[in-house]
């Protein structure tokens, strides 16, 4: 494992686990949890799940990587737009597990362009995608001109 050099901290807490409230210590994340009816639980209304928060978090993520890599090619990707669709379900060696599908778009740059950008993103660049690699199945679905 890499060692880092810490730049930044987030911290945030949740109480209740899935079917409580997580909140970050500086207020700018504080939600309700509640399982989904498809997996059993309640599905309350206007409630978010843990994988809502990690599907927010790695597109952003996923978007600033890049954007990254599309300025040290001459490429601007400021403009594309991720869409993290996280899925969660039994694994076959037991206890659960996610699956990732990152839908990268962008019409003003060509497919191929776009392709390369985002795998370079996704394999050099994006913590979320080198927290994930080997333990979460990551999809890039990339959609350019």
């Amino acid at each position: 494992m890499d060692k880092i050099d810490p730049k930044f901290t987030a911290i945030a807490t949740a109480k209740g686990g899935r079917n409580g409230h997580t909140a970050s210590d500086d207020g700018m994340v504080s939600v309700d949890l509640s399982v989904p009816k498809a997996m059993g639980g309640p599905g309350k209304p206007n409630t978010a799940t843990p994988e809502h928060l990690f599907a927010a978090g790695y597109a952003a993520c996923f978007g600033g990587a890049l954007d990254f890599i599309g300025r040290q090619h001459k490429v601007n990707a400021a403009d594309a737009t991720i869409t993290a669709a996280v899925s969660i379900g039994p694994r076959e060696g037991g206890g659960f597990g996610l699956a990732v599908t990152l839908k990268v778009e962008d019409p003003s740059i060509p497919q191929a362009t776009l392709e390369a950008l985002a795998k370079e993103a996704h394999e050099k660049i994006c913590p979320y995608s080198h927290a994930t690699r080997g333990n979460v199945d990551v999809t890039l679905a990339v959609h350019g001109a």
